[in-house]
This record gives structure tokens, sequence and C-alpha cells, in this order.
């Protein structure tokens, strides 16, 4: 049986096939205006029985391409359950938005907390301060990770905060200890979400933001328990969406 799970995002959409139950395809595209001929791109080829969409743009696709669809918190609950079997609770981390995940032993979600009003403390709040910062995306953990503590930020609103980050800066304050405190406030608001839906064991990290290893080093301390980060932490969803395929009928 062949099934696939795809995640459009607010900044990428992820493919990924199963065979059989197995990993049979994994494909990757940043998200455009025209994210359904972006999708139609990506199954290209693909001879699946069942396709499931989910993540920001599942709505559309559904309506245009006829796939069924599911939220995102269900998809990375299922798709964490399978990666790591024993895990309780989920930190996932968007382009967009943020959530905290509950699940059971089934990989059920039994409660969750969400952040989709602001783009505080995601991905495009973290490219957003990057720019301001003048450092690539891709360094921005590695340059909070030779920071000090000594600084902070008052403000999660992007704008608020690139106006902070751009005052801190004219005032000579180091970039590294900068993007540290940026870092230290994603942390705390990802753990006050956390607490909330309760911590149970480790923390099973997913998104794009899990790449990020001073938030993954910070949250772990803050949160006193150890953090797991997929392989292929962006493709959570998308893994999820192509095992739930499995359990219905085409």
């Amino acid at each position: 049986m062949v099934t696939a799970g795809i995640d459009i995002g607010s900044r990428s959409i992820e493919l990924v096939v199963l065979k059989n139950g197995e990993i049979h395809h994994m494909s990757h595209a940043e998200t455009s205006f025209d994210y359904i001929n972006q999708v139609k791109e990506l199954l290209s080829g693909i001879k699946a029985e069942r396709i499931i969409a989910t993540g920001y743009g599942r709505h559309l696709v559904a309506k245009e391409l006829g796939f069924p669809h599911i939220t995102e918190i269900k998809a990375h609950a299922a798709g964490i359950h399978r990666l790591a079997p024993t895990v309780r609770t989920i930190l996932d981390i968007g382009g967009q938005d943020s959530k905290a995940i509950s699940i059971d032993s089934k990989g059920r979600v039994r409660r969750f907390e969400m952040n989709d009003r602001c783009a505080a403390g995601t991905g495009r709040f973290l490219e957003v301060m990057a720019q301001a910062l003048g450092c690539r995306i891709s360094d921005f953990g590695e340059l909070a990770m030779r920071g000090d503590d000594m600084v902070k930020i008052s403000s999660m609103c992007t704008v608020f905060a690139e106006t902070e980050v751009v005052a801190l800066r004219a005032r000579g304050t180091k970039p590294a200890d900068v993007a540290r405190a940026l870092v230290n406030a994603v942390i705390q608001r990802s753990a006050t979400m956390l607490k909330r839906v309760g911590i149970e064991g480790e923390v099973a990290f997913c998104g794009g933001v899990a790449r990020n290893r001073a938030i993954v080093e910070g949250l772990s301390r803050v949160l006193n328990c150890s953090i797991i980060v997929p392989e292929n932490p962006e493709f959570t969803g998308a893994l999820g969406a192509a095992l739930l395929a499995q359990l219905s009928p085409p």
C-alpha cells in the first residue's frame, strides 16, 4: 500500500510517501503564492492510493484537489508517535505558529496549546531577527550560543522586537548577546505553553526551529528534561498525515 502526506505550511511544503508503512520518498519546497501548483509538482509521478493534506494550506488543497485533510496537531501527534513512541509531549514551532501538544500512549491528542494569532516566537520571528542582526537564519543558533545572558528582550511582537534589536545594536550591544536574548525569549514562551499542557518525560521538538541548537539546549535546561529532535523535524506533520492515510480506505 502506498500513501502520502503533504504538509502545506506558511513557509514550506513537505511531502512524505510511505510504501507498506515505510518511508519511500521525501521532498520539500518553499511555499509560494501558487502553492496548489507546487503541491501538484511535488506529487508529480507519485502514485499513492490515498493522500492526506495538513498544514496552513490544507483547506484550499482539499477544495482544489479533493484530498481529505487533518489538523497539524493531529498530524504531528501521529508523526512523533511513530518516531518516538514513548514521548507524550510535543513542541512544534513552524513558520507562523507554535503548538504544545500532549498525547496518550496511542499517539492520540489529549490537550494542546496553540499560538496562531501573531508570529511571536515562530520561524518567521527568528528570520526577521536574524535579518536585523545581519546574519543568516542558519547561523542564528550558533551566534546565540556565543552570547551572554545579560540582555533582555521586552517584547515578543515581531515589529517591536525588531525595533528593540536595532536600538540594542545602536548602543553597541554585541550581536551574540542580542541573539541570546531573543532565543531566551522564545524558550520562555515555549516552556510556558508546554507547562500548560503538562510535561511528561521527554519532549519531542519538531518544525524547522528545532534545528536551532541554542533553543534546543536552552529549553532542555529550563525544563530540566531531554529534548528529542527528529532527524528531519520539518517532515513530522507530513509523516503523520501519511501514516493516518493508511487507516482509511482510499
